[in-house]
Formats: C-alpha cells, sequence, structure tokens
C-alpha cells in the first residue's frame, strides 16, 4: 500500500483527500516510480470539477494528475529503463501520489530539478504541439496569448528559437520576464488589438490563444484567416471556425526528449510558482482556480 490523492465525487477542491491506494505494477513497457514531484495542470482541475465528465468520464476513486518525475522502482516486460533510473513522463493511472506508473519514460538529466522535470511533460508536448499545427514558418509574425502562462511562456521560447518573430499578450506584471524569452510583450485587456498592430513589423500571421480570455474573433480578424488561429482554452472556438487544439490521445510524444534536452542545456526554462506538499492538494487546485499562481505548481510526495 502506498498514499495518493484520491477523489470519489466530483467537486470543489475539498473533495481531494489523502487515502491508501493499492501500490500499482507495471505492466508491459511501463516503469512503477516513487514520485519526488508531480505537476497540478488546468486538465486536472477540470476533471476533478465534473468539466469534462462527458468526455472523460471518472472511475471512482480517480488519482488526479498527468505527470510525474521520480525514480524507477519497479519495471515491467519490455520498460524502457531499469531500477534507479531518474526519469519523467505522462503516467498511467495518475500522479498525485507516493508511487505512480509510465508508460514512456524519459531519462531526467542532473542538470534538471525535480520540479522542472515534470513541469515540462504537459505544457512543453501542448507547446510543441499547437506549433507544430499551425505550421508557423521562420520570419513570420506568431501572436501568443497568455504568453506568461505556462504553455504560452514555452511556446514563446520555441517559437523564437525557431526564427519566428513572436509578440505576447501578458499582465503589466509579466512585460519584463516576456520581453526575457525573446518576445515583444503587449499588455492585455482593452485596446490589445491596436497594440498589437502597433507591435507586428508587418502583420500578424499566426495566433495562438492560451488564454481563453474571448480572443478569437479580433484573432481572426488579424491574422485574415481562420486557419492561421488556434486554441487550447477557449470552447466557443467553433463558432469562430477556429481549432480547439486537445491532444486527444496524446501523451508525452516524441518532443519530450528534446524539450528535456533544451532544458538541461537552459535554452528552455519553465516557470514555477510553488511546491505544495502532497496532502495539500486541494490547495493547490484552490490556489489555481483562483488564479494565484504565477507559473507551475507542483506536489511534492
Amino acid at each position: 500500500m502506498s498514499k495518493a490523492i484520491t477523489f470519489t465525487e466530483y467537486g470543489a477542491p475539498e473533495v481531494l483527500r489523502l487515502s491508501e491506494v493499492t501500490t500499482p505494477d507495471p505492466g508491459p513497457g511501463q516503469v512503477r516510480i516513487r514520485v519526488r514531484a508531480a505537476s497540478v495542470n488546468p486538465l486536472d482541475m477540470k476533471i476533478r470539477s465534473g468539466l469534462m465528465a462527458g468526455t472523460v468520464p471518472a472511475r471512482f476513486p480517480v488519482i488526479p494528475g498527468l505527470d510525474a518525475a521520480g525514480v524507477v522502482d519497479a519495471v515491467g516486460e519490455g520498460a524502457d529503463a531499469a531500477v534507479g533510473d531518474e526519469v519523467l513522463g505522462a503516467t498511467v493511472g495518475g500522479s498525485y501520489g507516493e508511487q505512480a506508473l509510465l508508460e514512456r519514460p524519459v531519462a531526467k538529466p542532473e542538470a534538471l530539478s525535480w520540479e522542472t522535470a515534470t513541469s515540462l511533460v504537459t505544457v512543453g508536448r501542448t507547446a510543441y504541439r499547437v506549433l507544430g499545427e499551425l505550421g508557423v514558418p521562420a520570419g513570420r509574425t506568431l501572436l501568443v496569448h497568455g504568453a506568461a502562462g505556462s504553455v504560452g511562456a514555452l511556446a514563446v521560447q520555441l517559437a523564437v528559437a525557431r526564427g519566428i518573430t513572436v509578440i505576447g499578450t501578458v499582465g503589466e506584471r509579466d512585460i519584463d520576464r516576456t520581453t526575457a524569452l525573446g518576445a515583444t510583450a503587449v499588455r492585455y485587456g482593452d485596446g490589445w488589438t491596436e497594440r498589437v498592430k502597433a507591435a507586428a513589423p508587418h502583420r500578424v500571421d499566426f495566433v495562438f490563444d492560451a488564454s481563453g480570455a474571448g480572443v478569437l474573433a479580433d484573432s481572426v480578424a488579424l491574422t485574415g484567416d481562420t486557419a492561421h488561429v488556434i486554441t487550447i482554452a477557449d470552447m466557443s472556438a467553433a463558432q469562430h471556425g477556429v481549432r480547439f487544439s486537445t491532444g486527444a490521445g496524446d501523451r508525452a510524444g516524441d518532443a519530450l526528449p528534446e524539450l528535456v534536452r533544451l532544458a538541461a542545456a537552459g535554452k528552455l526554462t519553465v516557470p514555477i510558482w510553488r511546491t505544495y506538499p502532497l496532502a495539500e492538494a486541494a490547495r493547490a487546485h484552490a490556489d489555481l482556480e483562483a488564479h494565484r499562481n504565477h507559473g507551475k505548481a507542483v506536489l511534492v510526495p
């Protein structure tokens, strides 16, 4: 037996409880890790609240969480890791626990902290995937809404590294930090379209909406092409003829080893806001739902 956060009904953060659970055994190709860090993602809260019940129905009790980093303590047949290896990846059956299963473990370089390692998985994969779906060529201009968020900040860095001119909408407090990542930071809120036009060297060619702040109609108007706008956060996408990127069925994918290499080399940073003891998962959810965070929240067993 081991400890994990579980919930047995949909609801507010208070439904999350520290429980005794059966320690999972790895199947073929899987490894079990002793979790050193598990990141908290917005999808975790949507699943817990029941918002995703129509597409991701829960089988109670649920152990939440998508990503983890830790030390391998058991391996399944054909697994690409050995006991004692330090790894990270997308979990099978949840990550908010003392132990978790990984299907496609990626080696954690010594240069990466546990918090950064777990935080790279979902947000890094998402940023990488969406840039691929947009297909922005070098030399063009990309507008990233929510450029100071976890996904947005990684998208900015990946795009800049590919020779793309990036403009990012952010809050006043994040202007300097976003500028340091290589983007032209523009304050969001009323009048953002005029500020973006003034900042764009020629015009905005593509838009990646990571904010869900009701910006799709104006973003389409800026690019002149619905195919050049994509969102991961605005459920009204179809009303604007815009793609909603879900990454359904996509786990860590082939992007994760590259993301890990870039981060270990200091070429990619993930903003880590706060770590919480595993038992305080409910507080982490409440803080993120209240938008108190300024980067990733991470649980530490």
